[in-house]
């Protein structure tokens, strides 16, 4: 009996350990997730009050600030797809307010690392504006990236993006992967007054523009369109080194057309606008040359080497 009895009482001692047990491992669990509910909650809003103090941030212009911050941001969430692009526009901003071409192409990189990155994050086409900074970035990166910042750009183009530059910067990439005929039919789009693009205020075209336009009709061998725009060019610059290039240009093109003095005149312009100039020297030889005037032709080529002892052209003509 009393063997039984305790043994009765042993199960109902070790029945009760195991309910308390069970109680307090509920309570656990229960205050885990309660605990975790709160964590996500936090943690969400605080990545909230983030990315709202990112956005008042880029409303005032803070570029700088906005990349360092999205930067600390990116190293615990790798893949946020606002952040990246936060921080890709932000070094965009950042690179075409340098001066120093280090400078410039280290914000660019960042740029291009990021926006390539939150490309991955979305499924289809996404924001367009991830492509057209991504195309003007890869402009800026230089020639040997044109063909990508075609591929951008386009993309940002044919998904309707509108942007005031963007038929220039696309006229601009196609001209430097030499396919002039899209060059120009980008650039006729950035030209036209509530065209693609462009609003139906939009200002008159920059002179750096018209002489884009002016050398891919010259690449097309369209010489009479291309000696239109550079005149236009001449007419409403006040940029003496975009002055002294539509100049140079125009020279080539009226010299190749057989009117002697029209090329004169405009190496002569150069020459009395922006002082002496190594080129324009050069070419006024070159015209002398042809005209059967060697002396003067020398006088030419040796001041071209005075002023730049480095101009080959030049200097063969002399050994001649």
């Amino acid at each position: 009996m009393l063997k039984e009895k305790s043994r009765s009482e042993y199960g109902i001692r070790v029945r009760r350990k195991q309910t308390i047990h069970a109680i307090m491992a509920v309570i656990l669990v229960g205050l885990l997730i309660s605990s975790g509910i709160l964590v996500f909650i936090g943690w969400r809003n605080r990545l909230g009050n983030e990315k709202k103090e990112l956005t008042k941030l880029w409303e005032e212009g803070s570029f700088e600030e906005i990349f360092e911050l999205s930067l600390a941001q990116l190293e615990t969430q790798p893949m946020d797809y606002f952040l990246l692009t936060l921080h890709g526009f932000s070094a965009y901003q950042l690179a075409v307010a340098q001066i120093n071409s280090y400078d410039i192409q280290a914000y660019i990189d960042a740029c291009i690392w990021s926006l390539r990155k939150a490309l991955l994050c979305k499924e289809g086409p996404g924001d367009l504006r991830v492509h057209y900074v991504l195309g003007k970035a890869y402009y800026y990166k230089g020639a040997a990236y044109a063909d990508m910042a075609v591929k951008f750009l386009e993309a940002a183009k044919e998904g309707n993006y509108s942007a005031r530059d963007l038929p220039e910067y696309l006229g601009l990439a196609y001209a430097a992967v030499h396919d002039y005929r899209n060059s120009v039919a980008a650039f006729s789009l950035a030209l036209a007054p509530g065209g693609e693009g462009m609003d139906k205020d939009a200002e008159a075209p920059s002179d750096l523009l018209l002489l884009s336009i002016a050398r891919s009709y010259w690449a097309l061998e369209e010489a009479d369109t291309a000696r239109a725009y550079l005149v236009r060019c001449v007419e409403t610059s006040r940029d003496s080194n975009i002055l002294v290039t539509a100049r140079l240009l125009l020279g080539e093109i009226y010299s190749k057309s057989g009117d002697v003095p029209g090329a004169e005149a405009q190496y002569l312009a150069i020459l009395k606008e922006g002082g002496e100039n190594a080129e324009a020297h050069f070419q006024l030889g070159e015209l002398y040359a042809a005209g059967g005037d060697p002396t003067r032709a020398r006088a030419e080529w040796r001041r071209a080497v005075r002023i730049d002892p480095a101009h080959g052209p030049a200097r063969t003509r002399l050994n001649m």
